[in-house]
């Protein structure tokens, strides 16, 4: 019986998907688990893996689509079994296509679209551009921004300015707009002593090599959450909802634009299991191998901008999230110490709240709790 291959959900809010590329081509044997196709979110892009094992067919999805979740994209069927007579089609969305597979050249024209981005499609509607017509430079010829332009006879803008990193960039600029319009914002700062911090991880570099300023923050702020719950809610449905579980995000630069691989059960951990699982997310996530369940279950995120010199900052709420905290560099400042006059490492700490779910009281007290924390260097032992 032939198992249906979905564009799946990795996220709670998304609709949507955009494959990238398929990894194994249509009437190839493929393994349950082995690598399937590739997909985007606005979260992340990560490979999904065959539901079953058999021969892939029925591709309907070319490079380059973005097609609703729960939508089939091509199924998997047992050595010799024929295809099902027909498999239900979203609206709007592409007819059965042929084997997509690396070719030089312009694709074949074929039912359906052409492979092409999401933004070379938008800006060939703006155009007038017939995408049949265009010559893809793109993996596997898929037609992108640039090609749309040189056929319309207008020079692409620089890179820098014009392609910042394809649908993984626009999906993110669209998260971020709707949390900065739908999400009242309010924000806290507060200096805090470094001595501690810089000093903790100086005695554990020997045991950690790997272990970063972000480490220990992890571990403080989990417990932090865990004495403030109400940071670690989220607004849904028009109410406060409580989670069950910690999950500490980690906003990361990539070349595609922003992702946030999350540490589940961060209250839980010993340091030394975090900074192993952080090195390991956010290798993974700076070369795109991320896993589905990697950017799952996040509940408060953190922002590090600190190693970029950055002193502070005021972030935008990652949604559904109620709290995200900007941390700035450690640096040393003049400050008071019992009335007199002292050099200190110092660190800017930037708490960014939705006042739907958290109040200014109860920002401040979670913060005054990671403050004293971060300050007298508080962590699980590793």
């Amino acid at each position: 019986m032939p198992v249906n291959v979905i564009m799946p959900a990795l996220g709670m809010s998304q609709e949507t998907g955009t494959l990238l590329r398929w990894l194994v081509a249509e009437g190839q044997p493929v393994r349950q688990g082995q690598p399937l196709m590739e997909i985007e979110t606005d979260k992340v892009t990560v490979e999904i893996e065959s539901p079953a094992s058999g021969v892939l067919a029925g591709v309907r999805t070319l490079a380059g689509q973005e097609v609703p979740v729960g939508h089939v994209v091509a199924v998997i069927l047992a050595p010799g079994e024929p295809p099902p007579a027909s498999t239900p089609v979203a609206p709007g969305t592409a007819q059965p296509a042929a084997r997509v597979h690396e070719t030089q050249g312009p694709p074949a024209r074929q039912p359906g679209r052409p492979p092409a981005s999401p933004r070379a499609r938008r800006l060939a509607h703006e155009l007038g551009v017939d995408l049949w017509t265009v010559t893809g430079s793109g993996p596997g010829g898929e037609i992108t921004a640039a090609d749309v332009m040189n056929a319309k006879g207008t020079p692409a803008p620089p890179v820098g300015l014009a392609d910042t990193g394809g649908s993984a960039w626009r999906v993110m600029a669209d998260r971020v707009t709707r949390s900065w319009t739908s999400a009242p914002h309010f924000y806290l700062t507060r200096e805090v002593s470094a001595a501690r911090l810089v000093e903790r991880r100086e005695q554990l570099q020997s045991q950690i090599p790997s272990i970063t300023y972000t480490d220990l923050l992890i571990v403080q702020t989990a417990r932090a959450l865990r004495r403030h719950p109400r940071l670690n809610a989220r607004w849904e449905n028009g109410q406060i909802v409580s989670s069950d579980q910690i999950g500490i995000g980690v906003a990361v630069a990539t070349d595609t634009g922003l992702i946030v691989p999350v540490l589940q059960r961060a209250d839980d951990r010993s340091l030394l299991e975090i900074a192993r699982t952080r090195f390991d997310l956010v290798t993974r996530a700076q070369a795109g191998r991320l896993r589905p369940e990697d950017v799952c279950g996040g509940t408060f995120t953190i922002s590090n901008l600190g190693m970029y010199g950055v002193d502070a900052f005021y972030p935008i709420l990652n949604p559904p999230q109620a709290a995200i905290l900007a941390v700035g560099r450690i640096a040393d400042r003049v400050v008071a110490i019992s009335a007199i006059p002292a050099v200190r490492p110092m660190l800017t700490l930037t708490l960014s709240c939705d006042h739907r779910v958290a109040d200014g009281a109860r920002a401040a007290q979670f913060l005054e709790t990671l403050a004293h924390l971060i300050e007298t260097a508080e962590d699980a032992i590793p």
